[in-house]
């Protein structure tokens, strides 16, 4: 067997994956927000890009203003800055000190300087102020930005490091509670046990648990709680409400959740109307006292695509341009500054700046295309959801919308993430739209699992208290309308809608009617 080098020729087809093609997929998928930072960076990195709503540079210029004067000769005429001074309104440094009835050195200290100078040929006084930020203050400094003078969130942290520097003066203590603060998470729980933390700092368990006990009295009541418990009887010991009922009831939250009140009555030795009561108090205490500091602010759903109803019946898909950012590339600044470069180095980067901008405008107006695409068909498969409601949404799935508009199933999925469509039933992702199918009963059609979901709400919400619906129950309900559906399905969407089960619901069902039988027997 002899080794022979040679040369050969092949054509072939390979798709090459350009860095910017690469980034044009990745600009498909990123949110409204995602995308005004990558497009405010552009800005900033490219020169010759620039904002669509911008003004025209010179428009902005404001003209300096007129005086009324009768002498002039068009009735306007620009005044000299001190026309308007008189002796009345700048009097002399002798008639400030008698109205005051004090010397001027007595109100402007030695290190403030007070400068003389004459207006209009008089003996007339004026006070030069100090800059700003220094003893005095001036309207005619340069004032600090606004956003300077605007003060930061409160942290969770910093509120209770401000409460526990005035609780105590011990340095140990100070220590220990500023390590237990930092154990605080933004729920507001103490997510290490007591012996960790005393092992970590080599202090003792003891006074460790002494200093815990100091900060759970801080604010917000049930702070620094290391469970669903602790954090309960803290808020409840602050309301003077911790009665031995009370720490019975919180001792078993487990029957709580399951509502399995014949055990707790037994439990707190209670009668049905006190059971009620205390259960009230309960669910108004905060389970999670430390989400109202440093908690991120919600963000809105802002619409990608509007649809709504056309005169003659059906729908119209338009783009939200308030959320489309908007760049211009500047040709005549490139040109202009093009000619005056000479070296190499200046020219490559003018013309890498100059394809990097084309194609970062190209990338944006294909993506806005292919979002609306995408947005008009999902429009078109679901029209029965636009015009009837959640009950008439249809099973959808990405490869039938890729096919319908001749695109890639991957393509698809980058459009709908993070984008949402603007409705008459409100703002709703249009990922909601894409729902697995529930077979029909005797061959009907398939059914939305999201419309299975909703007519499952539906019917518990329907029930009443002699009539609940178990799981079985349900199945038959369904089935009946023509949906096939399985138990553990049921169960599943069931749970995912938080929906207690029979048991649990027929207890809570026999609370209430018990609360309504003691309030009627007390009128």
């Amino acid at each position: 067997m002899s080794l022979v080098q040679r040369l050969e020729v092949r054509q072939g087809q390979a798709l090459v994956m350009t860095p910017q093609l690469l980034q044009a997929i990745k600009l498909l998928q990123l949110s409204q927000l995602d995308l005004a930072a990558y497009v405010e960076a552009e800005l900033e990195r490219n020169p010759l890009l620039e904002r669509a709503e911008a003004e025209p540079s010179g428009t902005n210029e404001t003209a300096e203003p007129a005086y009324l004067d009768d002498g002039g000769a068009d009735g306007f005429e620009a005044a000299e800055p001190d026309s308007w001074l008189s002796a009345e309104l700048n009097p002399s440094r002798g008639e400030i000190e008698s109205d005051f009835d004090t010397r001027l050195d007595n109100v402007f200290p030695d290190e403030v300087p007070i400068q003389a100078r004459e207006v209009g040929g008089g003996d007339m006084l004026s006070l030069t102020p100090p800059p700003y930020g220094s003893t005095g203050g001036s309207f005619d400094s340069e004032a600090p930005d606004f956003e300077a003078t605007l003060t930061a969130e409160t942290s969770l942290r910093d509120h209770l490091v401000g409460q526990l520097e005035l609780a105590t003066r011990d340095p140990k203590e100070r220590l220990i509670g500023g390590f237990l603060i930092d154990a605080v998470d933004e729920a507001g729980y103490l997510r290490e046990s007591i012996e960790g933390v005393a092992e970590r700092l080599g202090a003792e368990p003891a006074v460790v648990a002494r200093v815990l006990s100091l900060v759970q009295t801080f604010d917000p009541p049930g702070i620094a709680a290391r469970d669903l418990a602790e954090c309960l009887a803290i808020q409840l010991r602050e309301r003077d409400r911790f009665d031995p009922a009370m720490q019975a009831l919180v001792s078993r939250l487990d029957l709580v959740a399951k509502r399995d009140f014949g055990a707790l009555r037994r439990l707190c030795g209670v009668d049905d109307e006190d059971l009620v009561d205390m259960l009230g108090e309960i669910r108004r205490l905060d389970p999670k006292p430390g989400r109202a500091f440093g908690s991120s602010a919600v963000e809105t759903l802002i619409p990608d695509v509007f649809v709504r109803a056309a005169p003659d019946g059906s729908w119209l898909v338009e783009l939200n341009s308030e959320a489309l950012p908007r760049v211009l590339v500047n040709q005549s600044y490139y040109a202009r500054v093009v000619r005056g470069a000479t070296a190499e180095g200046d020219k490559a980067f003018l013309s890498e700046a100059l394809q990097n901008a084309n194609w970062l405008t190209r990338s944006l107006e294909q993506r806005a295309r292919t979002i609306l695409k995408v947005a008009t068909e999902i429009v078109r498969q679901q029209d029965g959801f636009f015009m009837y409601g959640v009950t008439h949404l249809r099973p959808l799935n990405l490869k039938t919308v890729a096919e319908a508009i001749g695109m890639h199933e991957s393509t698809v999925s980058r459009v709908t993430s993070n984008k949402a469509i603007g409705t008459s039933r409100g703002t709703l992702e249009m990922k909601y739209f894409f729902t697995a199918a529930i077979p029909g009963a005797a061959g009907a059609a398939a059914h939305s699992s999201e419309a299975v979901r909703h007519r499952i709400k539906q019917l518990v919400d329907g029930e009443t208290p002699d009539d609940v619906l178990s799981d079985d129950a349900l199945v038959q309900k369904l089935r009946g309308e023509g949906i096939d559906i399985a138990r553990r399905t049921v169960a599943k969407y069931r749970e995912s809608l938080r929906i207690p089960s029979s048991i649990e619901r027929r207890r809570e069902h026999f609370a209430h009617g018990s609360s309504h039988h003691a309030a009627l027997a007390l009128r």
